[in-house]
């Protein structure tokens, strides 16, 4: 076995959850433990508290882990070893969490693993946009993964305190929502809360929302970024792969590329506990299998703001869809092409 009472890995994000984890691996006195801090393509970066180094997995563990629909991640704890003089991952440790989502054709991208906190990150100029932030809020929240809103830009508006008053109003009172400007140090200040020693946080939002920059105010990283466009607020891909970057005070600091769709990797349960609002009022509804459309007696539509509903209802689609294999996939699609004949077909006798 080899030694995880390192405190170097302490200073990577390393608690007695994931020492757990890694001390059930199956490993020799020749393996390390490490954290993956970055993958390109084939080639990971991984650290030990004191040194990055370079590592290729084995194609043996990347083939076991697609077989549960499961890959490496930034985060992952893993078994190094070295083989021919290269460094091998050989293990990963189980994840305590992983941000994921689905991909159109129905596969899962793994964002990140091991993580304890999501810095949803929107900012507060042209792209405020509620209905993205409540999505990434129910996906987030469905990975066991605790939200905290953080609203950047808040030196380019004028009324910053109406903007996060507009937030609080739309999420559950329980999730944390700051103003912040990414370029003062008292941003730093704001986020101490969840950048305690061993926490890793995970940076999540859009392109131009100041991920990067607010990665560079809490780390030594030197992220580059970038502006956004005058029409629309939108920015550009100026993070291209996902990062570890390490915080004095010890915690960890997952930076993605900018998400603009992001389809759930949950089942309906788990984002139908996001809407806990939602699910308190069904219970008041007159039918007990109301789907909260055009029945009668739907306390739902009479209490929730419409479109909260629509965006709830966008969200259980999307999961359905990542639930449905290939061939259930290629049935759906042959279905509403027969109806969207059909109806062309209605219209086109209607008129004449």
């Amino acid at each position: 076995m080899f030694d995880i009472a390192s405190e170097p890995l302490r200073t990577i994000g390393l608690n007695n959850f994931t020492a757990a984890r890694l001390a059930a691996l199956d490993t020799t006195d020749t393996m390390r433990p490490m954290r993956i801090a970055a993958i390109y393509g084939t080639w990971i970066d991984v650290h030990d508290g004191q040194a990055e180094a370079q590592a290729r997995a084995l194609p043996r563990l990347l083939a076991e882990l697609a077989g549960f629909d499961d890959m490496l991640a930034v985060g992952d704890w893993v078994a190094v070893d070295s083989v021919d003089g290269e460094f091998c991952i050989v293990q990963r440790a189980e994840p305590l969490t992983q941000v994921a989502r689905r991909a159109n054709d129905g596969r899962r991208q793994v964002l990140a693993s091991n993580i304890d906190t999501a810095l949803l990150v929107m900012g507060l100029d042209l792209d405020f946009n509620l209905r993205r932030l409540e999505r990434y809020v129910a996906v987030v929240q469905s990975a066991g993964i605790a939200p905290v809103v953080v609203l950047t830009k808040a030196d380019l508006v004028a009324e910053p305190e109406a903007r996060v008053a507009e937030v609080h109003r739309r999420l559950p009172a329980a999730i944390p929502v700051i103003a912040v400007n990414g370029l003062s140090a008292d941003a730093a200040l704001a986020l101490q809360p969840w950048l305690d020693p061993g926490q890793t946080v995970c940076l999540l939002g859009a392109s131009g929302t100041g991920k990067s920059t607010l990665t560079n105010m809490l780390t030594a990283a030197g992220q580059e970024t970038g502006g956004v466009r005058k029409s629309d607020g939108r920015g550009r891909h100026t993070t291209t792969t996902r990062s570890l970057h390490r915080c004095a005070g010890g915690a960890c600091i997952v930076d993605t590329p900018g998400l603009r769709t992001w389809r759930p990797d949950a089942d309906e349960a788990a984002l139908s506990a996001a809407f806990d609002d939602i699910a308190a009022l069904a219970e008041q509804c007159q039918f007990r299998d109301c789907r909260h459309g055009l029945e009668p007696g739907c306390a739902v539509r009479a209490g929730v703001e419409p479109d909260r509903l629509a965006n709830y209802h966008k969200l259980l689609r999307d999961a359905r869809r990542g639930e449905q294999t290939p061939l259930e996939r290629i049935a759906a699609r042959a279905k509403w092409k027969v109806i969207s004949k059909a109806v062309q077909r209605h219209m086109r006798e209607k008129g004449k």
